[in-house]
C-alpha cells in the first residue's frame, strides 16, 4: 500500500466522521438552545473544511514533478496547512462574537442538558479515534495535511471536553451564563490552533530552514564523511516543500580529485543522509580547492580559504 492511497484513505475517513458530526451537534445545539454546541458544531464545520482540503492537498502533492511543477507539489500541503488554519481563526472570532452577544442579550437557556451531555461526550470519543488514526499515518507518511487535519480533531476533543464539563456543571447549578462563557474559552482555544497551524505551513512556504535537530544530523553526517581528498563544505541550505526536505551544500575538494572519486563521495554522503533524515533531495555542487591550503586533508571543523 503506497503512502498516497494511506493518506487519501484516512484525509476520507476524516471527512466523513466530521460530516456524522456537524449533523449530530446542529440538531443537538437547535434542540437545547446551547450557544457552546453550537460553537462547537462550528467548529466541526471548520474541521470538515480542514479534511475536505487535506483530502485534495494530499492527492495533488503526491503526484510526480512535471513540467510546470518542476521540484514536485509540496508546497500543495504547505498551503493547505494555512488555509485550514486560516479558517479555524475565522470560526473563532465568531464563536467568540455569537457568545459575548449572547451573553449581553440575556436570553439564555438550556432545554435539554442530558441530550447536550451526550452529544458533546459521543463527539469527544469519535473524535478521539479518528485523530489518534490521523496522527499514526501523518508521523508515517510526513503529511502536514494530515497532521493540520489531526491537530483540529485534537483540538476539537479538549473543546468538547470543556463544553461538556459546563453543561454539566449546568445542570448542577442551573446557572445557564456557564454556557456561553465556555463557548468564549473554546474560541480561544481554537485561536491557538488556528496560528500554529499558519506559522507551520507558512514557514514551509517561506523555505524556512530544516528544524535544529535535523540539520545537526544532516551536519555531523557531513562532518564525519569528509576526509582525504575532501577539504570543506560550505553554503550549507536546507528547507522543505511539504513531505519533502531539501538540502544542498558545496563540497570544496584536492584539485587532483577524479570526477569519479568524488562522484563515489557524493553517492557516499547522499546515502548517509538518507538513511539517517528520509524522504530528502540531495545537491551537492563540488570545486576544487585553490591551493592555498598547507595540505588538502583539513577537516570540516577547520578554516579553509574557501
Amino acid at each position: 500500500m503506497d503512502d498516497k492511497y494511506i493518506k487519501t484513505r484516512a484525509a476520507f475517513i476524516s471527512i466523513l466522521s466530521n460530516s456524522f458530526l456537524i449533523i449530530l451537534k446542529f440538531i443537538a445545539g437547535f434542540l437545547t438552545g446551547s450557544i457552546s454546541i453550537l460553537s462547537e458544531a462550528l467548529h466541526s464545520f471548520s474541521d470538515l473544511l480542514a479534511s475536505i482540503i487535506a483530502f485534495i492537498s494530499v492527492k495533488i502533492s503526491s503526484e510526480p514533478a512535471d513540467t510546470e511543477h518542476q521540484y514536485g507539489h509540496g508546497k500543495f500541503e504547505d498551503l493547505s496547512g494555512v488555509i485550514e488554519g486560516i479558517l479555524i481563526l475565522l470560526a473563532a472570532i465568531y464563536i467568540i462574537y455569537e457568545s459575548v452577544k449572547k451573553i449581553s442579550s440575556g436570553h439564555i437557556e438550556i432545554i435539554d442538558s442530558n441530550l447536550a451531555i451526550f452529544v458533546m461526550a459521543f463527539s469527544c470519543l469519535l473524535n478521539l479515534i479518528v485523530s489518534n488514526y490521523l496522527f499514526k499515518v501523518a508521523n508515517k507518511t510526513d503529511s502536514l495535511a494530515l497532521y493540520a487535519d489531526a491537530q483540529h480533531l485534537r483540538t476539537d476533543i479538549y473543546t468538547s471536553l470543556g463544553v461538556l464539563a459546563g453543561l454539566i456543571l449546568i445542570k448542577i447549578t442551573g446557572i445557564f451564563i456557564i454556557d456561553p462563557i465556555v463557548a468564549i474559552i473554546v474560541g480561544l482555544i481554537i485561536i491557538k490552533a488556528g496560528a500554529d497551524l499558519c506559522i507551520v505551513g507558512g514557514k514551509n512556504l517561506l523555505d524556512t530552514s530544516l528544524p535544529e535537530y535535523e540539520t545537526f544530523k544532516i551536519n555531523k553526517i557531513i562532518n564525519e564523511s569528509i576526509s582525504g581528498k575532501i577539504v570543506a563544505v560550505k553554503n550549507i541550505k536546507t528547507r522543505k516543500s511539504g513531505n519533502q526536505r531539501v538540502l544542498e551544500f558545496v563540497l570544496i575538494v584536492a584539485k587532483d580529485l577524479s570526477v569519479k572519486e568524488g562522484h563515489d563521495y557524493c553517492d557516499y554522503i547522499e546515502k548517509s543522509i538518507m538513511e539517517e533524515i528520509g524522504n530528502i533531495i540531495i545537491t551537492i555542487h563540488i570545486e576544487p580547492c585553490d591551493g592555498v591550503c598547507e595540505n588538502c586533508d583539513l577537516k570540516f571543523e577547520n578554516k579553509c580559504s574557501q
